[in-house]
Order: C-alpha cells, then structure tokens, then sequence
C-alpha cells in the first residue's frame, strides 16, 4: 500500500503545473492590487507557461497549452485563439532559450522572458487592435508586461524550488 500512495503523491507532484494552469484558467484569474491609485496586475499564466516549457517540457504539452489557451479566451470573452496564439509564442521563446542555453541562470531568463513578455504582448496588441478593432489601453498593457516581469524571479524561484523536490523525489 505504501508503494501505491507514493507513486500517487509523485504523480500529483508531477502534475502540479498542469493542475496550477488549468486552474487560473478557468477562474481567468489575473493577480491584480491596487495600491494607492496605482494598479498593479501581471499575468501569472504567462510565468507559469514560460518557467516549465524552459525548465521542463515534458510535464505540460504545447497540446495543453493551446488547450487552456482557448479556453482562457472562452472564459475571458476574448476572440478564439488569441490567448492560444499569445501561450504558443511564448512557449516558442522558451524552447529557443532552453535550447541556447548552456547554463541555466535565472538573470538570463529573466532578461529574456522581459523580451519574450514584449514580443507577446506587441503580437497581442496589434491582432486585437488591428484585426478585432478591440479598444485596448497601451498604458495598461506596458504596465501589466513590467509588472508581469518584474515578479518573475519571485515565482521562478518558488517554481525552481518545487522542481528539485520533484527531481529528489523522482530520484529517491
């Protein structure tokens, strides 16, 4: 018996990011605070997504990424496949960086997950201003994409974390 909830601990340890993204899926949630006038939100799907597809590939699929991609854009009212478009390209920059990359450094990630957040957003931005003529704030989204930036180190740490437990466990 012990053998059996071992293997299904492992599994739900395995399984963590998939069940985290289809979650905030889901809920379309979106951290935001307010904080004396200034609104503060960033995008936790686009760390989550970003942190796996570099660190490890394996556990969430570009197939469910595309997935939870239209299902955002369902929950969220915005035009399918945008949100899938949006997870691909950064699912894109991730498997370049991990594929260039010799040795992992968090400043390197995060200098190109800035890039990665941009290049989104730019591509998100003109397909939803350009081809859905949706009214969307530049101020709102420049901030969301510092904002977004600026907490990853924060959660690819706590992500990094929960990756070498899992190995230790998988190892053991």
């Amino acid at each position: 018996m012990p053998d059996k909830s071992k293997k299904f601990y492992k599994y739900i340890l395995n399984s963590f990011p998939v069940f985290l993204l289809f979650i905030l899926v889901f809920t379309g949630f979106d951290l935001s605070i307010i904080y004396y006038n200034l609104n503060i939100s960033f995008n936790f799907v686009y760390i989550l997504i970003f942190f796996w597809v570099l660190k490890k590939p394996e556990i969430i699929g570009f197939g469910l990424i595309f997935l939870s991609g239209i299902i955002n854009d369902v929950i969220l009212n915005f035009p399918i496949g945008l949100s899938s478009i949006s997870y691909l390209i950064l699912c894109v920059m991730a498997s370049l960086l991990r594929n260039r990359t010799l040795i992992p450094n968090l400043l390197y990630d995060w200098v190109f997950f800035f890039l990665s957040i941009l290049i989104v957003n730019s591509t998100n931005y003109i397909l939803q201003t350009l081809i859905f003529s949706s009214d969307i704030s530049y101020e709102s989204l420049m901030s969301n994409t510092i904002y977004t930036s600026l907490v990853y180190p924060i959660f690819a740490k706590i992500f990094n974390k929960i990756n070498i437990y899992n190995l230790r466990e998988e190892n053991a």
